[in-house]
């Protein structure tokens, strides 16, 4: 068994700003394991592509015989799970790819890695790490007084999306307690920064506001969710996977609770100071569209545990982290173009037409 570790879904947003840090840090070398969906970007990681430390393995997690090979040939001594569809109003419009990646994948992982860990030796077993990254989203929503998620709060999905990873994390809990397999999960709140796919709500409407394009925001915008900066997120990922405790859960989280709609004004403040003006001010272009079904109140993570234990705590506060955020996507229109092209345009229309 070697250092390495075996990245699953790295080509996508939160995977490939993972595989970046790590490759700056020279830790161990990086093998990523990606099936190349819609969000996975190959070109976020063209800057260690040719390192030889970084290796690219296309494939699904769900390919039983190819995940086998990829851990008998490259004998990791970590897997970090990141690979998952993730965007909630796809998970309502098409559930049958969610069960197939977050629950028929993981299980397929999960087995592949447990036997691939008993031929380990005695203490190549007890070095070894299976890290699945999931989302406060499985605890389901609270009210305005509730206090935040911790690691014992009940599951309570209310989307396909939700659900698909609430049993993934049940899954990888029973391979820790039936097998003895050294896992660790992590519970993360929304996360943000380069890379992001522009499905989800603050690429979208950085690039909506650049262009002039309405701002569509769901019910009356007063949905509350706690930011998390990726960039924090993966230092603290790292962190659990060199120090938590196997078995364990750790919730990661910004301590940045925020409306919806205060999110979208911030952005619009931030593209009228970087861009070009428009005739009118940016916040004019904000509408409001019917409510998505199932659509949680509130998230916040209460992030006590992983201080306490592992000494973690964001960097970024929502301020810095969404200045950066904006500045990186006006400044990065190729990249931009290279992702927004035929399959999310026609995705966008289906979506947002009324």
């Amino acid at each position: 068994m070697r250092n390495t570790i075996v990245v699953t879904g790295g080509a996508g947003f939160i995977g490939s700003n993972f595989i970046l840090q790590r490759m700056q840090e020279k830790t161990a070398p990086i093998i990523n394991l990606d099936k190349l969906t819609y969000a996975g970007n190959l070109r976020n990681l063209g800057s260690v592509a040719e390192d030889r430390g970084y290796e690219f393995v296309r494939g699904d997690i769900a390919e039983r015989a190819l995940v086998r090979r990829v851990l008998e040939t490259r004998l990791p001594g970590a897997i970090v799970h990141f690979a998952a569809e993730s965007h909630v109003d796809r998970s309502i419009r098409g559930p049958e790819d969610f069960i197939r990646t977050n629950v028929d994948g993981t299980f397929v992982l999960l087995e592949e890695v447990r036997a691939y860990w008993s031929s380990l030796s005695a203490d190549e077993q007890k070095r070894f790490r299976f890290l699945h990254v999931s989302t406060d989203e499985v605890y389901g929503s609270l009210g305005p007084d509730d206090p935040p998620f911790c690691e014992t709060t009940p599951y309570a999905p209310n989307s396909p999306y939700a659900a698909s990873k609430a049993a993934s994390d049940h899954l990888v809990r029973a391979y820790h307690h039936t097998y003895g397999l050294p896992t660790l999960t992590t519970n993360c709140s929304n996360n943000y920064g380069r890379f992001q796919f522009p499905e989800k709500l603050i690429p979208l409407m950085i690039l909506n506001a650049r262009d002039g394009k309405s701002l569509p925001v769901y019910g009356d915008g007063k949905n509350v969710r706690d930011w998390l900066h990726v960039e924090d997120h993966c230092d603290a990922i790292s962190k659990v996977l060199q120090g938590g405790r196997p078995g364990e859960v750790y919730n990661i989280g910004g301590w940045n609770e925020k409306r919806n709609l205060e999110i979208v004004e911030t952005v619009c403040e931030l593209v009228d100071e970087m861009a070009p003006r428009l005739p009118r001010p940016r916040h004019d272009l904000i509408t409001f569209v019917k409510d998505r079904p199932g659509h949680d109140r509130r998230y916040a993570m209460d992030a006590r545990k992983i201080e306490r234990e592992l000494g973690w705590k964001p960097k970024e506060t929502f301020e810095t982290g969404i200045r950066k955020t904006v500045r990186w996507y006006l400044e990065n229109d190729e990249w931009v173009r290279g992702v927004t092209s035929g399959s999310y345009r026609q995705w966008i229309e289906t979506h947002y037409s009324s």
